[in-house]
């Protein structure tokens, strides 16, 4: 049985962040999540007392989305942020308007891969379903993954996105195996609007991706809603509860 740690991205519950952010990550807790991709605290919160709060809860940084669509990041201070975190993953997503704009920007991440790298840490590209335009018949992922250096620059996959794009998400994982430390998972309706989904409500194959996963040497699942029909919290339970009744979560051992 494939088994995986389970993490949230909280831009799921980024209001309720907005508005209690210590009480937010406490219910992300006590659903049950065991990891979180997590920057920097907001104003009036320093470092040390974002740590301790979730040392408390037992949620562990494993990582952090740095921006969307910008290379405008000050990276020295999150690498040093996460070294203080024992967080392992920098992320971004971007826009690409032309294969010539998307070698442009693959040049870049390869830059940013190696800083990170110098750092001790992993850099990731998050995709979304653009990625799955083509550029002289080659899809922009394809086309960034083939001009980035694996060393220097590894993805974070989404199963929702994969598939909205139109490809199945267990045979792109599966593609890209060694490649893809974290993945976000999510699911899809059905019906033309293909909207967003809890995990195990929707049409996505859960055991098959878990298991093209483990293949791709995925450390872990990362749970992320980015809209929905219910509220955030009570999505994000229903989708922790489904992984576990398909037995893919792996207990992490007791804390001493």
């Amino acid at each position: 049985m494939n088994r995986f740690p389970i993490a949230i991205q909280p831009y799921t519950v980024r209001e309720a962040l907005g508005q209690d952010y210590f009480g937010t990550l406490e219910k992300l807790a006590a659903i049950g999540y065991e990891g979180i991709e997590l920057g920097l605290p907001p104003e009036g919160v320093t470092v040390a007392e974002q740590l301790k709060a979730l040392d408390a809860l037992g949620l562990k940084v494993i990582g952090s989305h740095a921006s969307f669509n910008s290379f405008d990041v000050d990276f020295d201070r999150l690498i040093d942020y996460l070294h203080q975190a024992g967080g392992k993953y920098v992320a971004i997503s971007l826009l690409f308007d032309s294969k010539e704009d998307a070698l442009r920007k693959a040049e870049r991440l390869n830059e940013i891969g190696e800083l990170c790298r110098a750092g001790n840490l992993t850099f990731l590209y998050h995709n979304h379903d653009w990625e799955f335009r083509k550029f002289d018949g080659e899809y922009v992922l394809d086309l960034i993954m083939r001009e980035t250096d694996p060393r220097l620059v590894q993805l974070e996959l989404d199963t929702y996105w994969i598939a909205k794009g139109g490809e199945d998400p267990a045979a792109y994982i599966a593609k890209w195996a060694g490649r893809c430390p974290l993945l976000h998972v999510k699911d899809m309706e059905p019906g033309e609007e293909r909207f967003f989904a809890e995990i195990g409500e929707g049409v996505l194959d859960f055991r098959a991706i878990a298991e093209a996963a483990a293949g791709a040497g995925t450390e872990w699942l990362v749970v992320e809603q980015d809209a929905g029909r219910r509220d955030p919290f009570e999505s994000l339970a229903i989708s922790y509860r489904n992984l576990a009744a398909m037995d893919l979560i792996r207990k992490p051992a007791p804390r001493p």
